[in-house]
């Protein structure tokens, strides 16, 4: 990317990166080490939760979550089709069927009332994300899957730091699973955690993250077959470093969402950042506005190239997963028309992301939000920006 272009987001490993990073060169343990169980450690403890299992991915956590749940062929997974992150797709190579619900248009999260009208006896889990760092309706999720006797997946690929009733996300599922690829405000290039309080489940996860040395003199090696999915001691020491510093992290990407709210108000119509009822704090992945009616995909497509063009990185927010190829070609029912998820689609056509990230300045975001005003005229004759 040009030097001079504003990047979408921009990883800062910390001071203590470098040490850290040393520091697993230097003892020739690169895999399966004490720098990730340390990490696992100390970030179970500031999220809340009792185990933490470092994966290579939110998607490959996933993935292991649904095995070692017992899901797979013939089991129904209901699960929303918009997202950044895109940890439905676990479902599909965990080889149950994902079936796609609607979602609460104000949080972007899976709809509770939606979600129940997908139910079948073939319903195994609900798997729901808190979307861009917006808290999904975790107390009536739980409700509905308890009613129905479902297993609750929690995809905190998009939030880290946002509180609900009280209680930091990634604390709600009985599985929760994290990613720290880009633009996770905690970034180490690639990498995942998975959360649990239930101690069997955490020795499963285990197990089915990756055959380790010890492993080999086992008899039982062969009972199931694990992935190899694990995380080396170079990300864990980046995940680290990064860990140390995430609380000042968060609290100067709340400053620049001020910044951006400030910029935002000069368009007319603007509609304050939404925050639902039980959700005491947010913390965005990334600056997402909501495009006016007027607005179709492909005007948000003409917008981002026109940003691309004056130095700003942006970027679709969601193509969600029904109108992909896969899902739309599948024979097990799970792509769906256009118009079967309203909500899903009216978002997924017009939400565009901005940059978020702590390198940006007042004088970047209100030059951000001039020439995005100027291209949403240009583009939209003067249409409105909902947020």
């Amino acid at each position: 990317m040009n030097m001079d272009t504003i990047a979408l987001c921009e990883p800062d490993g910390g001071a203590d990166a470098q040490p850290l990073l040393e520091a697993v060169l230097a003892s020739g343990r690169w895999s399966d080490g004490p720098m990730r169980e340390s990490f696992e450690q100390v970030l179970a403890a500031w999220v809340g939760r009792k185990h933490a299992v470092a994966v290579g991915s939110g998607t490959l956590g996933t993935w292991i979550a649904l095995r070692a749940l017992g899901i797979g062929p013939g089991d129904e997974v209901i699960c929303a089709s918009h997202t950044w992150h895109q940890v439905a797709q676990a479902i599909t190579l965990a080889g149950a069927t994902p079936v796609f619900a609607d979602i609460n248009y104000w949080s972007g999260c899976l709809s509770p009332e939606k979600a129940a009208q997908r139910i079948t006896p073939a319903t195994r889990a609900i798997l729901a994300g808190n979307t861009n760092g917006h808290p999904a309706a975790w107390k009536a999720l739980r409700e509905l899957a308890d009613a129905h006797g479902l297993r609750l997946l929690e995809d905190s690929t998009e939030a880290l730091g946002s509180r609900y009733l009280g209680r930091m996300v990634g604390t709600f599922g009985d599985v929760s699973v994290l990613d720290f690829s880009a633009p996770s405000a905690l970034c180490t290039g690639e990498g995942g955690m998975l959360l649990t309080d239930d101690d069997a489940l955490a020795v499963e996860l285990r197990y089915l993250r990756q055959r380790r040395l010890a492993d080999r003199s086992s008899v039982s090696v062969g009972a199931r077959v694990p992935l190899q999915a694990g995380m080396s001691e170079l990300t864990a020491a980046l995940g680290l470093a990064q860990l140390a510093g995430l609380d000042e992290r968060l609290a100067q990407r709340k400053q620049v969402e001020t910044w951006y709210h400030q910029q935002m108000q000069s368009f007319e119509g603007i509609k304050p950042p939404y925050l639902a009822e039980d959700v005491d704090e947010v913390h965005w992945m990334l600056y997402v506005v909501h495009l006016g009616k007027r607005f179709t995909r492909s005007a948000r497509t003409q917008m981002i190239d026109d940003l691309r063009a004056c130095g700003i990185e942006s970027a679709a927010y969601s193509h969600p997963l029904h109108q992909q190829f896969f899902y739309m070609n599948a024979h097990d029912g799970t792509g769906r028309q256009r118009g079967a998820l309203p909500d899903t689609d009216r978002i997924g056509d017009r939400a565009l992301a901005l940059p978020l990230h702590t390198g940006l300045d007042p004088a970047q975001i209100q030059y951000i939000v001039k020439t995005l005003k100027d291209t949403a005229t240009n583009v939209g004759a003067g249409a409105a920006i909902y947020l």
